[in-house]
């Protein structure tokens, strides 16, 4: 049975101060964790669970410390409207050294959406491209929003924060692509083996200071009268001609 002290730790990594503190951060439901169990077990430190799913999945959480919960002890401690079978506590991922050439990565100007930055996890993993670099004003990668949307892709995609600008302005003769209204259809541009492709906020598209850096303009032709697509369409749109 949780105590209520474990109770209300558990509901205060909800808040990004506390979970940046412990290093923690919560993932719900049968296909997040068990994506994460399967993908990097040693980042899963504890599991709380009805019965029914540790008895299912007691090969999966061979070496992982579990707690079986009633269905209501899960309901107070999860983020979720609806809670599902499981809640785990995920250790941060360690920090991975950024790897441009070679290979294509998404960055992300003021992505501030959980739902979006997850969705564009999810779908970056689809189309096979690991790194995903966020401008420091995007949604906190570990929001439960965020890690719910993933579907578990966060377990395979690796995400930075950076100041683009910067970052961007250091780099020589290479491929940075702006997903722009004006650009060059992207289905005519053919499969590319390197670059950045960026996408912009919904409302404000991608800074000045940003565009002004890319070396190619990209944009995805429009047949009816919507201004805008979502970002997360967008990226998969884009992805799905480049990669």
């Amino acid at each position: 049975m949780l105590g209520k002290s474990k109770i209300k730790y558990i509901q205060s990594l909800g808040q990004k101060k506390f979970r940046d503190e412990a290093g923690l951060f919560i993932a719900e439901g049968p296909k997040i964790v068990s994506e994460l169990l399967k993908t990097c077990p040693a980042q899963v430190k504890q599991v709380f669970a009805v019965k029914e799913w540790l008895t299912e999945h007691e090969f999966l959480t061979r070496g992982v410390q579990t707690e079986t919960i009633l269905e209501q002890e899960l309901e107070k401690i999860s983020q979720l409207k609806t809670p599902n079978k499981v809640l785990a506590l995920v250790e941060y991922a360690a920090s991975n050294e950024l790897q441009l050439k070679g290979q294509l990565s998404i960055g992300l100007c003021g992505i501030q959406d959980p739902g979006n930055l997850g969705t564009i996890i999810r779908i970056a993993d689809w189309f096979g491209v690991t790194q995903v670099i966020c401008s420091e004003d995007s949604a906190d990668l570990y929001n439960p929003k965020v890690i719910q949307s993933t579907m578990g892709s966060i377990a395979r995609v690796n995400v930075f924060y950076t100041d683009l600008a910067n970052l961007l302005s250091e780099l020589k003769d290479f491929p940075v692509f702006a997903t722009v209204l004006d650009g060059e259809d992207v289905k005519t541009v053919g499969r590319q083996s390197q670059g950045i492709i960026l996408i912009g906020n919904e409302s404000k598209g991608i800074p000045p200071e940003i565009l002004s850096i890319a070396n190619k303009r990209l944009t995805i032709s429009r047949k009816g009268g919507a201004e805008s697509l979502n970002a997360g369409v967008a990226t998969g749109i884009i992805l799905s001609h480049l990669t």
